[in-house]
């Protein structure tokens, strides 16, 4: 009986001869040396390569899918499994990934637990995210079929890890982030911890303050040390219960924080007084030490800072300041980011200013910032806020009783197809 190796062979030289190719010249179609397709057709080659294979069977224009499954299947050592799978990450290519990925696991000649280990340390160590979410899921599914649970929930959290930074997709990856949950026990301390602090950043994020005053106590509970992600849960943490208008309860744990010695919180502690200040209606203390707060922030906070300054000022009708803050501040903000957080401030920040430039009789102006609002509220797929815009574009054209221009609809249109194509990109 033939072995894979002369069938392969026998395989290319067919469609060698068919298309009327000397070696010379599917050399030079396929970058593989002549004496090296020579040897495969002749079943001289003992298993070659994967890019090999491909390259010459692009050349020769053959759907080579069936071909390189059969060879994959006539392979029952793991060891050569396991170099075919390294090669298939490499190249990369996520159909013969998935291939040779169920052939290891469904290997009769293997233990399964051994299988799924290789294979999950294997995982660890692949840089391209794709593939690595590709042999993450392919290990979760199996290991749930097989009851393989501390697999599976290992698997489940790297795949948590992973989806996570797609900020357009975080409500959908906060749904496999609580799946993790139910098998938390199975995790390392360190996976644990890690788990709740990731959760309860997303929970804020998506504005599930509870959960994530839940999550982060969770993660606080496990962890023993002292570090800056457990001061950031902390601030997090600080935020939510002001985003519930909570108010007594953030201020106890602001305390609370300080005691600890959260140098995190402690460098906030009076921009998050000012912001309890300011929600409690005292804008005449709360507006100097906002004021102060934004002339020290960093790029990664300033946008929130002024949307806070912004909001009080609101509130007392101070015009003037609004408009100076806005002229001043804007052209200092970085929009080099990519969490649901900053996209969700900057779609506030556009929104309000919206609003400020309609009220001042900048209406076209207003609409321009109104569009910018939707966009980034796009970006992160926060589709009641992008309403809410739609809303106020149409509030503010009947109430002044103007007439939706075809410049407007067509800039409209534009940002809900970029909104749309990003969605179908990332879907």
């Amino acid at each position: 009986m033939k072995n894979v190796e002369d069938h392969i062979g026998e395989i290319i030289l067919r469609y060698r001869t068919q298309n009327k190719l000397t070696l010379s010249e599917l050399e030079e179609k396929s970058g593989v040396s002549k004496s090296s397709i020579s040897r495969i057709e002749n079943g001289e080659t003992k298993r070659p390569e994967l890019i090999t294979l491909l390259r010459i069977f692009e050349a020769l224009d053959v759907q080579y899918e069936e071909i390189i499954e059969l060879y994959i299947s006539n392979e029952t050592r793991n060891s050569s499994l396991h170099d075919l799978l390294l090669e298939a990450i490499q190249l990369p290519n996520e159909d013969l990934t998935i291939k040779i990925v169920s052939r290891i696991l469904e290997n009769p000649k293997e233990k399964t637990e051994d299988s799924v280990e290789i294979l999950y340390n294997t995982a660890l160590t692949v840089e391209d995210t794709e593939i690595k979410l590709v042999l993450f899921n392919q290990l979760a599914q199996y290991c749930r079929t097989r009851g393989i649970q501390p697999y599976m929930s290992k698997a489940l959290f790297h795949r948590y890890r992973i989806e996570r930074n797609n900020p357009h997709r975080l409500e959908e990856t906060f749904r496999h982030g609580e799946e993790v949950l139910y098998y938390i026990e199975f995790l390392s301390h360190e996976e644990r911890i890690n788990l709740c602090y990731l959760m309860a950043f997303d929970a804020h994020d998506l504005k599930k303050y509870e959960q994530c005053i839940e999550l982060g106590k969770m993660g606080h509970a496990e962890d023993s040390t002292s570090n800056e992600i457990k001061e950031r849960i902390a601030l997090a943490i600080c935020n939510s219960y002001m985003r519930m208008g909570k108010f007594e309860d953030m201020e106890s744990h602001i305390e609370m924080y300080e005691k600890l010695g959260y140098r995190f919180i402690m460098e906030r502690s009076k921009y998050l007084r000012a912001i309890i200040l300011s929600k409690t209606g005292h804008y005449q203390e709360a507006i100097p030490l906002l004021r102060e707060c934004v002339g020290e922030a960093t790029k990664n906070n300033l946008i929130h800072r002024v949307n806070d300054l912004i909001e009080a000022l609101l509130n007392v009708n101070d015009v003037n300041s609004i408009e100076q803050v806005i002229n001043t501040e804007e052209q200092n903000f970085s929009f080099d980011f990519n969490n649901a957080y900053n996209f969700s401030g900057i779609g506030n920040y556009y929104k309000n200013k919206g609003a400020f430039l309609v009220s001042r009789g900048h209406f076209n102006e207003g609409m321009d910032a109104y569009l910018q609002s939707i966009v980034y509220y796009g970006k992160i797929n926060r589709i009641e806020e992008i309403m809410s815009c739609a809303v106020e574009i149409n509030m503010h054209h009947c109430e002044l009783k103007k007439d939706m221009d075809l410049e407007l609809l067509k800039k409209l249109n534009e940002v809900y197809n970029v909104i749309k194509f990003g969605i179908r990109n990332e879907g």
